[in-house]
């Protein structure tokens, strides 16, 4: 009963790492349609949510059956805990990453983001994948100084951000208000990705040490 009981608990973990990768590869092949204006790509991140959502409802329950049928208590409790936090922040990834497709699907054939501001996006783009995948690390392996290390790169992310407004507001932008407001909510998006990834470390310090982080 006991080992049972424990392959439930394994089952939660391994499926909130699932999940994390999928939203990785929501957000990298939604970049790749960004950048690229594939209408093809941009329609299979749009699609492929309902996986993302389906598995979230999957994990959410089984934590929500392990917590009525066994009582957890201690680091059992605090994992399912966790976990019912975590599938959230993982679903708002993958809806963020629906809206920067959505946001290339509007100006395709065209690209949404002008050349000048290209590099800036594309490096919030590059972060932000990486602060998924090492989200998924952190879950995975519970490793304290990676969840820590998401601090950095969200300092990074904040000051892209930085960047691209100035580049917006600067006198060289001459694009217009509908790219402008284009480039903005796509920075927004990205953003929002590394403090969801943030937010997921966060948890994994919680589920580890019983204790709720300010910071990493």
């Amino acid at each position: 009963m006991r080992d049972a009981y424990l392959d439930q608990l394994d089952s939660v973990i391994e499926d909130l790492v699932t999940l994390s990768t999928m939203v990785q590869q929501a957000v990298s092949r939604a970049t790749h349609a960004l950048l690229t204006a594939d209408a093809h790509i941009a329609a299979q991140v749009v699609d492929d949510d309902a996986r993302i959502d389906a598995l979230r409802t999957a994990v959410e329950e089984r934590a929500f059956d392990i917590l009525a049928r066994q009582q957890p208590v201690a680091t059992d409790l605090r994992t399912l805990v966790a976990a019912t936090r975590m599938v959230s922040d993982l679903e708002r990834m993958g809806d963020l990453s629906v809206h920067v497709a959505k946001v290339a699907q509007l100006r395709m054939p065209a690209y949404a983001v002008p050349a000048e501001i290209e590099p800036t996006m594309r490096r919030m783009a590059e972060v932000a994948i990486h602060m998924v995948g090492q989200a998924t690390e952190v879950i995975a392996d519970r490793d304290l100084d990676a969840a820590r290390r998401l601090e950095q790169d969200d300092e990074e992310m904040d000051e892209l951000r930085r960047r691209s407004f100035r580049l917006l507001l600067g006198d060289s932008w001459t694009h217009g208000v509908e790219p402008a407001i284009d480039v903005a909510l796509l920075g927004r998006y990205y953003e929002r990705i590394g403090d969801h990834a943030v937010s997921l470390g966060r948890r994994v310090v919680y589920l580890v040490t019983g204790e709720v982080p300010q910071r990493l």
